[in-house]
């Protein structure tokens, strides 16, 4: 069996919601306090045991491969004034033992299209794929867990959790027969359906563990919902030929490609900040009389 040693990182996406903060900055680099989201994303996935980071970047994307790059100017500044922890902090941004690679999506062809753009990179073997602006707070990581779960099941799997029925219209939605208290078994996935129409409140969110197989059926699938290539329509085709495994993840996860989950995250994570937590959390007390 295969490890998973890649790990794709789809960022080419717009970030419009949040502009016009995101009009020169990739939204992955907003920050959660004052880490942004993208890092969360690549520490969760080494300590999954992923050594090879792949982003799939757009036009305006710079500012990821800047962060992610070695920062001379400062890290002299800071030697040079004695900032030794600042110093630590800075060359602690990309995981020990880690690479990083860039490949860029010339279009705004969905997530399925992002993610066959890094086919090349990935090669015949399985890989992750994590959306940063998911975040999710567990201990292990989501990313791990899911790892656990492939290794035991060798299949793809796909990180889940229960939604209110009238949001099924902003995820895939997976039917599925229940192995155990992680893990069911796929049998069927639609993209953004309607209420009504949903087959159940089992939402995929942003972790995947995908076979390489996955690519033949991107290459293959027409645009779907949005005129985009939709991961969604590529994971029904695999399910005809390979197992798909959802797994119910231990964790909180804040969804950072929203205002208010932007927001609850940064207030959920400011309390417990090794440095601020305990005053921001008596501000909040202060503000609430």
């Amino acid at each position: 069996m295969k490890k998973i040693r890649t790990a794709v990182f789809p960022v080419a996406g717009l970030g419009s919601r949040f502009l016009p903060a995101t009009k020169a900055i990739a939204k992955e680099m907003l920050p959660i306090v004052d880490k942004p989201l993208i890092q969360y994303a690549v520490e969760e996935a080494r300590e999954a045991g992923i050594t090879s980071m792949i982003f799939v970047t757009g036009r305006t994307k710079r500012s990821i491969a800047d962060h992610f790059d070695k920062a001379y100017e400062l890290e002299v500044e800071l030697e040079q004034a004695g900032k030794t922890e600042l110093l630590k902090l800075a060359q602690s941004v990309t995981p020990a033992g880690v690479t990083c690679a860039y490949v860029r999506q010339p279009g705004a062809l969905g997530l399925g299209h992002a993610v066959l753009c890094a086919e090349n990179l990935v090669g015949d073997e399985p890989f992750a794929v994590l959306l940063a602006d998911d975040l999710i707070d567990g201990k292990p990581g989501a990313l791990k867990q899911m790892v656990q779960a492939y290794e035991e099941h060798q299949a793809s799997v796909l990180a889940v959790e229960n939604v209110p029925r009238d949001k099924t219209g902003s995820y895939g939605i997976v039917s599925a027969e229940r192995i155990d208290d992680h893990n069911e078994l796929v049998n069927g996935i639609v993209e953004k359906p309607a209420p009504a129409d949903a087959p159940s409140t089992l939402a995929v969110v942003g972790r995947y563990i995908l076979e390489p197989q996955i690519f033949e059926e991107l290459r293959n699938i027409p645009r779907g919902k949005g005129g985009e290539y939709q991961l969604t329509d590529a994971i029904a085709e695999l399910l005809k030929k390979r197992k798909v495994i959802a797994h119910r993840y231990d964790g909180v996860r804040y969804d950072c490609g929203s205002k208010l989950g932007y927001l609850k995250a940064n207030v959920d994570f400011g309390v417990r900040h090794p440095e601020l937590g305990q005053a921001f959390a008596a501000y909040l007390r202060e503000r609430q009389g």
